[in-house]
């Protein structure tokens, strides 16, 4: 059996520096910060997807500018204040030896594995795989496809894992059973709306789950 784990919300806590990189871009371009509540919203979905839906910017060169000036500030400093979740070292390595475990973000990988190796995380994964700085597979039914042909997985013997109704999506687009994570940024509602094969509402709820099915 395969694990596929989101990062953002499942595995850590992006809100610090994803919310102070997203401000920089805001104080840059000389507009006003959206509250911090909108801010938790965009946490999951790609930037391309939540920046336009919910913070209102669509034109295409500013959309292009707002992007470019948060990853410069995420790249010095906002992944350097990621949190990761308390237990999840005891978590991953419980479920290291008997599944395969990889990471499948929507975070573009040029971010998503230097975070994973300053912050110790790396070595539980059998690889880490992540979306292109130009957008490719950031939509996560893209990303796992991608990981299904390259890791050669069965589908059936692999299951997703995230916070969001977007990991979910992407796990029935691929014909992959999926477990929900409540303490991310989606919530149990939206996670068993978007169908969900089981809830989890704690780490060891999700390693007994994990080592068991």
């Amino acid at each position: 059996m395969q694990l596929l784990f989101d990062l953002d919300g499942t595995l850590a806590d992006p809100l610090e520096g994803f919310a102070n990189s997203l401000f920089h871009a805001f104080d840059a371009l000389g507009m006003e910060r959206p509250p911090l509540a909108t801010v938790k919203t965009c946490i999951g979905p790609p930037l391309q997807v939540s920046v336009p839906q919910l913070l209102g910017i669509t034109e295409p060169g500013l959309l292009k500018d707002f992007i470019r000036l948060y990853r410069e500030h995420h790249g010095d400093t906002g992944m350097y204040q990621y949190r990761f979740y308390d237990g999840i070292d005891d978590a991953l390595a419980a479920l290291r030896p008997a599944r395969r475990l990889f990471v499948a973000t929507s975070k573009p990988i040029k971010f998503a594995r230097p975070i994973l190796e300053r912050f110790g995380k790396a070595h539980f994964f059998d690889e880490i795989y992540g979306s292109e700085l130009t957008g490719e597979r950031s939509i996560k039914g893209d990303l796992i496809a991608h990981i299904l042909e390259r890791q050669r997985l069965r589908p059936g013997e692999t299951i997703m894992i995230g916070d969001r109704k977007h990991d979910i999506a992407g796990a029935k687009a691929n014909g992959l059973r999926s477990i929900g994570v409540t303490w991310g940024y989606g919530s149990e509602e939206e996670l068993r709306e978007a169908g969900a094969d089981w809830i989890c509402r704690t780490l060891s709820e999700l390693t007994e789950l994990g080592l068991r099915i």
